[in-house]
């Protein structure tokens, strides 16, 4: 009974240094499969348009423009949205879900784009019919995709984050930052109640060189990225 029991367990715990676990829903085909119908209207709204266009410029040059946008939309739709919209899709925006790295990191270039090119193969034979069966396979709900990128869907709840670390205005990550770095701020966000304002300082100034800020300021930036990262807008 414990063995099935996790196997259809839709949450994910992950505990990071200090002893602190995060824990995330994880978003299953059906909602999944909604995210995808959405971006996929969307994707062949923009088609036609395009159609549209090309037979206005006709010849050669039309068609040229409208191949070069099928191309674009139909391997860089999901990727771009992934990094500008921290994993969402308008899609996925839409269902409230959001593709994480599996440390529950924001999701990186290189992971989104193994995800997204990987789904040639998920789509196989037909309707993505092998992403399925993967994904029903997998204890965490992963396509082919996901499992070589080493990332997760998960539902965005913003309920779920702390009030004190909602309090603080988000701010996006100045510089681009490692994965290791991404969990020493979220753990600060996290734990910022359990510090003095003196010891707050003193790790906050350990960071200093990275994002070239001193003083209180320093300190509300960096509660402020942390916040970012877990998901408050």
């Amino acid at each position: 009974m414990t063995s099935r029991h996790t196997l259809i367990d839709t949450n994910y715990t992950l505990e990071i240094p200090e002893g602190v676990d995060l824990t995330v829903d994880l978003a299953g085909p059906v909602v999944r499969t909604l995210a995808f119908a959405l971006d996929y209207l969307i994707r062949s709204a923009i088609f036609i348009v395009m159609m549209i266009v090309s037979l206005v410029l006709g010849g050669n040059v039309g068609w040229a423009v409208w191949l070069l946008v099928f191309f674009l939309l139909s391997w860089f739709y999901p990727i771009f949205f992934e990094m500008i919209r921290n994993g969402q899709t308008p899609g996925k925006k839409a269902m409230g879900i959001a593709v994480v790295n599996d440390d529950l990191t924001s999701v990186s270039f290189s992971s989104s784009l193994v995800r997204n090119l990987l789904r040639a193969a998920d789509a196989m034979p037909l309707l993505y019919t092998f992403g399925f069966l993967v994904m029903g396979g997998s204890k965490h709900f992963q396509r082919l995709g996901d499992i070589a990128a080493g990332t997760l869907v998960v539902h965005v709840d913003k309920e779920t984050i702390d009030q004190s670390t909602l309090s603080v205005e988000p701010v996006p990550p100045p510089v681009k930052l490692t994965e290791q770095e991404q969990r020493a701020f979220v753990e600060f966000a996290l734990r910022q109640d359990q510090f003095s304002e003196a010891r707050q300082q003193e790790l906050a100034d350990i960071v200093e060189p990275l994002l070239k800020q001193q003083g209180p300021n320093l300190v509300k930036q960096i509660r402020g990225i942390g916040a970012w990262l877990l998901g408050a807008r």
